[in-house]
């Protein structure tokens, strides 16, 4: 009986022990060990060195859309940067596009992000149109792949025109972007181009030299030294029909129906480009080339400054007259649209040529200290040094201008 007794007294504190161990360990793993500070002096070694943390110890953080902040103005349009999530529905197709659009959504998706109803009216020109355009670019070598040919006939394009805007306005973008782009339904066909058929296309192309060229496309080098927009022309212009006169060095195109008809043929090589490339490599090529053509001038509408001339003329000293009416008419051109800061530039020098014209010699963007900032929108971003960098530029630009 004392020997039943002793082993389970030996059996009770054997289980004792190990729950105290395993109880032991558990806390354990909880202690939190802290670093031991190097005594002054004293270098540590590399093992000692800490470490960057695990990419699985921070979670992304979720940002619900109940965080943005209400807009106080209420009954007040919402200003063109302020978050919106537009509302989105199922666009009514006209069923007469035999073309899947779930293919090229990706497209599409960002067509309607930068074409937005609040963003496009002052981002038109700068994003949402060189996007748009760029769209149909990619729809049409989309639509080459299953087809023999480069282009719409006239009646499928109108149907797919259709389809296009309704799927882009079911996301949230403007409706009237072929107004506001001056884009229709005959861009799709080729117009007065006379080759629109694949296997004539690449008989009278250098494809593989215009494949090089546009594959991909430097954002440095391409407006300053182009290399894919020299090889669409030139491809356009084999593909026209167009003899050029050489004059000075220079090919020349006189007729306006010969450039009408260069310019189809220009959509044509778009179309033949977006038919080679990945979806999202045309669409980067084709926004980059656009961004050359935007930036090579100025988009805005002047009308006659007929106030600025009146108190600015024969002026050699700061006047609040002069300094308020071109700030007033300033103020109204920057309202038209959002530029960039190349187009404001040019804008700036171009306005400086009107008010030499009319007799303005003095350089007042230097007296009512007007800088770059203040012909585009997005110029209040610049840091400080670039208003000094704005002003010299202006000066130069009317210096140039007026021979000084």
């Amino acid at each position: 009986m004392n020997c039943v007794k002793i082993v389970s007294c030996l059996k009770g504190s054997f289980c004792h022990l190990r729950l105290v161990i395993a109880l032991w360990l558990c806390s354990y793993q909880n202690v939190v060990a802290l670093p031991l500070l190097p005594k002054p002096g004293q270098i540590p070694s590399t093992s000692e060195l800490p470490s960057s943390p695990n990419s699985a110890t921070f979670q992304p953080i979720e940002i619900s859309p109940t965080m943005i902040p209400h807009y106080p103005f209420h009954g007040e349009p919402l200003p063109p940067m302020y978050p919106s999530f537009p509302k989105t529905y199922d666009p009514v197709l006209t069923g007469r596009c035999p073309v899947n659009f779930s293919v090229i959504s990706s497209i599409t998706a960002k067509t309607a992000s930068d074409c937005t109803q609040s963003l496009s009216t002052v981002v038109g020109n700068v994003i949402c149109c060189p996007q748009f355009n760029s769209l149909l670019h990619i729809f049409q070598g989309f639509y080459s792949n299953h087809f023999d040919t480069l282009v719409l006939q006239n009646a499928l394009a109108d149907d797919c025109f259709k389809d296009i805007i309704s799927i882009l306005a079911s996301r949230g973008a403007n409706s009237s972007l072929s107004s506001m782009c001056s884009v229709k339904s005959s861009n799709l066909t080729g117009g007065s181009c006379p080759v629109k058929d694949i296997s004539t296309f690449e008989n009278a192309v250098n494809t593989s030299k215009l494949l090089e060229s546009c594959s991909t496309v430097d954002p440095l080098k391409e407006c300053c030294r182009p290399f894919c927009q020299p090889a669409i022309s030139e491809a356009a212009l084999q593909i026209s029909g167009i003899k050029m006169t050489l004059s000075d060095n220079k090919n020349i195109v006189e007729a306006p129906s010969e450039i009408d008809t260069l310019n189809d043929c220009k959509g044509v090589v778009y179309s033949w480009i977006a038919k080679k490339l990945r979806f999202e490599d045309a669409n980067t090529a084709f926004r980059l080339l656009s961004s050359c053509k935007v930036n090579k001038a100025c988009p805005l509408d002047f009308k006659q400054p007929s106030e600025v001339i009146n108190a600015c003329r024969n002026l050699a000293a700061p006047s609040p007259s002069c300094c308020s009416s071109l700030n007033a008419y300033i103020t109204g051109i920057q309202k038209q649209m959002l530029i960039t800061n190349r187009q404001a530039i040019i804008c700036a020098a171009v306005f400086g040529y009107m008010l030499q014209k009319a007799g303005v010699m003095t350089n007042v963007y230097e007296l009512c200290d007007v800088d770059l900032k203040d012909f585009s929108l997005q110029g209040f971003c610049l840091p400080w040094w670039s208003s000094i960098w704005a002003r010299r530029v202006l000066a130069s630009k009317l210096t140039c201008r007026s021979g000084i």
